[in-house]
C-alpha cells in the first residue's frame, strides 16, 4: 500500500507542472530547445550562431546551411544527462538546392523512458500484483523544417525555421506547438555576424490531458484535474560575432560571441533588467590544417546563493576536440568541466558526414 500512496502522490505532481494557464507566459517553457546540439556547439558553450556552416545550422542559425558542402550532409548526436536517466538525441539532414539555396530537417528527443506506472498495482481486491505494472516515457519532440539562402549582397546568408513542438507524458497528457526562427550570417574579410531572432511570433503548446483512469487517484491526494491549457515560448534574440585568423600557416584561431538576449524579465544571468536580459557565451576553436581542432567554452554565468545567505559567481566551461577525415568529422565535449556549475553535465559525441554523388556536382 504505501508504495502505491507514493506513486498516488508523484503521478499528479508531475503531470501538474505543464498545466499553465494561458494567462501566464513561463520563463523556462521549451527549455529542452535550449541545451544544444553537436559537440562543436556545446564545446564551445552555444557560441555558434556566426559561425556554425554544417547541417547543425537548423538549430544554431539556419542562415549557415548555406555553407553546408556535399549534396547531402547529415549530423547525429546522443548524449546522457543524470546517470543515464534522461537521453537526449538529435539529428539533422542538409542539402544543397543549387549554389544559392539550402534545406533542411532537425529532429530532436529528449526523454526519460522506462517510468513505473503503478496506478493498476492493486487489483479490484485489494491484492499488489506486480504483473500490473506498467512503464511510460516523458519525452519532448521538436522537428525543424530548414530554409537558407545567400542573397546578392556579398557575404550575406539568410535563412529561417518552421519549428514544431511536441511533448507527451506516456498516455496522461500530451501537447503540440508551433514556432518560427529567423536567421541571418554576415561575412566581410576576417569578421563573422549573425542576428537570429527563436520563436519570433511566440510558440504556443497546447496541453491535453487524458485523466479518465486517473479520477481517483487526484481524489484521493487532494489534487486538482488538471485542464487543457497553453504554454507560451516567449521570443529572444541572439547576436553573435566571430573572427578567424591564422597564428601560421596551418594553425588558425577563431573567438566567437553570442549574446543571447530574453524579453521576459529578469533571468538569473550577467546582465539583467526587469526587461531584458542578456546571457554572454564565449568560444574558442583553434584548427590545424583544417583537420584537427581543438575548442573550449565559457556560459551559463549565474549568481548562486549559498547556504550562509552569501552570493557566488557559478560558470560552466566545456572543452571539446574534433577530427575532420575526408567527408567525415567526428566532435567530442565534455560539458561543465569539474562539474563546477548549477547546470547539466554530459559526455557528448557526434559524427557528420558529407555525401557526394559525382565530382564537382556541389559546392567545394
Amino acid at each position: 500500500m504505501q508504495l502505491k500512496r507514493i506513486y498516488q502522490f508523484l503521478l499528479p505532481a508531475v503531470m501538474a507542472l505543464p498545466g499553465i494557464s494561458s494567462a501566464q507566459a513561463p520563463k523556462y517553457s521549451n527549455e529542452f530547445l535550449a541545451i544544444g546540439v553537436g559537440a562543436r556547439g556545446l564545446g564551445l558553450s552555444g557560441a555558434m550562431s556566426a559561425i556554425v556552416d554544417d547541417a547543425t545550422a537548423g538549430y544554431w542559425n539556419p542562415a549557415g546551411l548555406t555553407q553546408v558542402k556535399g549534396n547531402i550532409q547529415i549530423a547525429l548526436m546522443h548524449s546522457e544527462y543524470f546517470a543515464g536517466i534522461a537521453k537526449y538525441d538529435y539529428g539533422s539532414f542538409a542539402a544543397p538546392i543549387d549554389e544559392t539555396r539550402t534545406i533542411g530537417v532537425s529532429v530532436i528527443r529528449f526523454a526519460v523512458d522506462d517510468i513505473i506506472d503503478s496506478t493498476d498495482l492493486i487489483d479490484k481486491d485489494g491484492n499488489i500484483d506486480y504483473d500490473r505494472l506498467k512503464s511510460f516515457s516523458s519525452a519532448d519532440y521538436a522537428f525543424l523544417f530548414s530554409y537558407a539562402q545567400k542573397m546578392k549582397i556579398e557575404g550575406l546568408r539568410i535563412g529561417g525555421n518552421v519549428k514544431v513542438v511536441h511533448r507527451k507524458v506516456g498516455e496522461f497528457a500530451k501537447a503540440w506547438g508551433f514556432g518560427l526562427d529567423l536567421g541571418a550570417q554576415y561575412e566581410t574579410g576576417k569578421w563573422r555576424f549573425a542576428a537570429v531572432g527563436k520563436d519570433i511570433t511566440s510558440t504556443f503548446n497546447a496541453w491535453s490531458y487524458n485523466t479518465e483512469n486517473l479520477e481517483a487517484v487526484f481524489a484521493q491526494t487532494g489534487n486538482e484535474i488538471p485542464e487543457n491549457g497553453l504554454e507560451v515560448t516567449l521570443p529572444r534574440l541572439v547576436l553573435g560575432s566571430a573572427y578567424k585568423t591564422n597564428l601560421a600557416k596551418k594553425i588558425t584561431v577563431q573567438p566567437s560571441l553570442d549574446l543571447d538576449i530574453t524579453f521576459d524579465g529578469k533571468r538569473n544571468v550577467p546582465v539583467k533588467t526587469d526587461v531584458v536580459s542578456i546571457d554572454p557565451k564565449i568560444g574558442l576553436e583553434f584548427g590545424y590544417d583544417d583537420f584537427i581542432f581543438l575548442r573550449a567554452g565559457l556560459g551559463n554565468i549565474q549568481t548562486i546563493k549559498n547556504i550562509d545567505a552569501s552570493t557566488s559567481t557559478s560558470m560552466q566551461p566545456n572543452i571539446g576536440v574534433g577530427l575532420r577525415l575526408k567527408n567525415v568529422t567526428i566532435d567530442y565535449a565534455l560539458t561543465n568541466i569539474g562539474n563546477t556549475a548549477e547546470s547539466l553535465y554530459s559526455n557528448v559525441f557526434s559524427i557528420r558526414f558529407a555525401i557526394f554523388k559525382k565530382q564537382g556536382s556541389v559546392k567545394k
